[in-house]
């Protein structure tokens, strides 16, 4: 009998042009955010980020029927989540997409809004924005991160 795949937890944040944060697990709705520039369902905290700024969380249907708990999205934000096993994130900011594939690189990224090993592409995120993937100690050694380049380029392939 086949091993059932390993779910990677995803999560996503878009630092938007209006001065807010949106942020989610499920990629289609993060796909869906930056190609029709809004998200379906939501759950909002007016005030809720770092600087003050409003955190607009994109939830889905399932979210939806259980309002009275923290999502996922939620959870990630506010640190209540500490390990995740296999990870895959993207943090949208100033232009340029950020791209992890550890939990601990995004958690370092969020507490310091730097990466301190990155391997950087120029004009080949979707609409020619510079990609940065970020890399660690270990990760580093490896040289270009493939896996990872390949996991940001299947993520927005037509199905």
């Amino acid at each position: 009998m086949a091993e059932a795949p390993v779910q990677k937890q995803t999560y996503f944040m878009v630092y938007h042009d209006n001065g807010r944060i949106y942020a989610m697990t499920e990629p289609n709705i993060y796909l869906g955010l930056m190609t029709h520039d809004e998200v379906p369902l939501t759950r909002t905290r007016i005030g809720g980020g770092p600087d003050g700024e409003t955190v607009i969380f994109g939830i889905t249907k399932a979210d939806g029927k259980h309002l009275d708990k923290p999502t996922a999205a939620e959870d990630i934000f506010d640190g209540r989540t500490k390990d995740v096993g296999a990870f895959y994130g993207e943090v949208v900011r100033n232009g340029r997409y950020h791209v992890f594939g550890e939990w601990k690189d995004f958690q370092d990224y969020l507490s310091h809004k730097e990466i301190t090993f990155t391997y950087t592409e120029i004009g080949t995120g979707p609409k020619g924005e510079t990609v940065i993937y970020a890399l660690n100690k270990e990760t580093k050694k490896h040289g270009r991160p493939v896996a990872l380049i390949e996991h940001f380029n299947q993520l927005r392939q037509v199905k």
